[in-house]
């Protein structure tokens, strides 16, 4: 079977048990699945749901962390042509009741809770309807809402148990299955991917069958994978990077995932050593937490054998210099990287700090950002894609919104492409903060910040840091007469916001800097609220605020 005939979910899955077999899939803990398991596993979960009325088209959220049960979850919605929505395991009531909310989810599958969170108390929070709801749900609040099917304990009325689906099984044949899964394309909508914060800019970037599994696919070129590799990544699989550039990478080769419910560096030293994980992927800082544990020198880390968590490779596998290895460019609208090169070559000086060439199937121009012009190789802009890859829109916006006239998508980051087509990023057009792999909108967290009865205003930038990429930074204007410590400013918005939004460095100001036009000049205030954490100013709370 070539990719082409397996680009839809229901042939993949298959596909994979034929070829994989009894390999092992996931694992988390004790709990794990080969590949054959997952797939049959999967096809009950799905079987179920045909039972309970879900069909093409029917949005399904998924809430899980990481692990074999977020897996056969996916695969059993999207075999039938269900259009999922992964959901953020950090979403607080607003955050998780707004998704839910805008992205129309029928049908929610989620733990009953996870970590600190509880998720059922977060959904009656949002929604005080479900109270009173049973377990086929009508509330305003979530208007399309039907089902919350729940992976663990619950005595709440408005729930069901998620493992009656596979006693629901029988009551849907194989063959009615398998005529469901033969109306499956690669054209179908497979996942809405949420890449932003809920009140300021949502966006919902809509993903097909095709598009997810051949730009997962075709990115393995561009890494040394195999199928006998053990690979561990804490990326989540709700966002694009762990979801197409780990567990759909793996998937393709037959390779195994090592999954944990928590990063902390000690144990998860303890579970590379004892998995004998070979291949490590996830953002820099990552990297830097495992190595300061006190245990590193003593853990057996001699299977590992490549990724990009450099400091843990073999010594002559890192990089000299982590800046002539290949950075990639990607977003959640371009389905994770599109442009890359090699990440197990150096590159030469004059590409240092480079992020690759186009991947193939994409396009790029380069626009003049206050014109539209197109522009010429060495000139900076506005970089612009369109392809494969690209998602078919932004959930509830029109196309013309989204794409201009010749189908390119705007991505908003600002760079230019050498003569022979290397891509240098230079800077973000727009305020979005990516922080250790994770958007966050500025205005949200202003909002948030704002409704506080003390603050004046709030704005909200990024501040360089080595390892995270950026962090959060604020700078606070409180009412006259107001009094409010950095440590309770933390305290209300933990509240409120995802751990990842909250401001790192927090600076109480009498004023701004304001551009000619009167507005809030947020380069200049980058630019001072990083000065203050040069000069030893971190904005962090002292004794007795915390």
């Amino acid at each position: 079977m070539t990719l082409a005939e397996r680009s839809a979910v229901p042939a993949f899955v298959r596909s994979l048990a034929e070829r994989y077999g009894d390999k092992p899939c996931i694992c988390l803990g004790e709990q794990r699945l080969s590949y054959r398991e997952i797939e049959a596993r999967s096809r009950s979960w799905a079987r179920g749901l045909l039972a309970e009325g879900v069909g093409k088209g029917t949005r399904i959220g998924l809430l899980m962390p990481n692990g074999p049960d977020w897996v056969t979850a996916w695969l059993a919605a999207t075999r039938i042509g269900a259009l999922l929505v992964p959901l953020n395991t950090f979403y607080q009531a607003r955050e998780l009741g707004w998704v839910l909310r805008h992205a129309d989810v029928d049908t929610l599958l989620c733990v009953d809770r996870f970590l600190r969170n509880d998720y059922l108390e977060r959904l009656e929070e949002f929604a005080p309807e479900l109270a009173g709801a049973g377990p086929r749900i009508q509330v305003t609040a979530l208007p399309y809402l039907r089902s919350v099917r729940v992976l663990g304990s619950s005595e709440r009325p408005w729930t069901t148990p998620l493992l009656d689906l596979e006693a629901f099984a029988s009551a849907t044949p194989e063959t009615l299955l398998e005529a469901v899964e033969d109306e499956v394309s690669p054209a179908d909508p497979m996942v809405i991917i949420y890449s932003s914060g809920s009140t300021a800019d949502p966006k919902g970037a809509v993903h097909t069958h095709g598009g997810v599994l051949r730009h997962s696919h075709n990115l393995n070129q561009f890494r040394d994978l195999h199928g006998e590799d053990r690979m561990y990544s804490p990326m989540p699989f709700f966002w694009v990077g762990g979801f197409v550039f780990n567990l759909l990478s793996a998937l393709h080769v037959g390779a195994s995932l090592v999954t944990e419910e928590l990063f902390e560096p000690g144990r998860t030293l303890e579970l590379l050593e004892a998995e004998r994980v070979t291949i490590l992927s996830g953002w820099p800082h990552y990297s830097a937490a495992l190595v300061g544990h006190p245990s590193f020198p003593e853990r057996d880390l001699s299977a590992v054998r490549g990724g990009n968590l450099y400091d843990l490779l073999p010594a002559e596998q890192r990089p000299t210099d982590p800046l002539l290895r290949s950075n990639s460019l990607g977003m959640t609208e371009t389905c994770g990287p599109h442009t890359m090169d090699r990440m197990d070559r150096e590159l030469p000086e004059k590409l240092r700090g480079s992020f690759g060439r186009a991947v193939p199937g994409l396009d790029h121009k380069i626009v003049d950002p206050e014109t539209g012009a197109t522009l010429g190789a060495g000139e900076f802009g506005e970089i612009c894609v369109r392809g494969y890859s690209v998602a078919q829109g932004l959930y509830k916006k029109e196309r013309e919104e989204v794409f201009d006239r010749d189908g390119y998508y705007h991505t908003g980051d600002g760079g230019q492409f050498t003569a022979d087509g290397v891509l240098f990023f230079e800077a973000r057009l727009g305020d979005l903060i990516k922080t250790a792999g994770a958007n966050v909108t500025p205005r949200e967290v202003e909002i948030v910040m704002e409704e506080l009865p003390e603050v004046m205003g709030a704005y909200v930038v990024a501040v360089p840091h080595p390892e995270r990429g950026e962090n959060v930074a604020a700078a606070v204007v409180l009412r006259e007469g107001a009094e409010l410590t950095r440590g309770a400013l933390r305290d209300a918005l933990k509240r409120e916001l995802s751990a990842y939004k909250l401001p790192r460095h927090v600076w109480f100001v009498e004023s701004v800097p304001m551009t000619d036009s009167g507005k809030v000049d947020k380069r200049a205030l980058a630019e001072d609220l990083a000065a203050r954490i040069r000069a030893g100013d971190a904005g962090e709370p002292r004794d007795g605020e915390a």
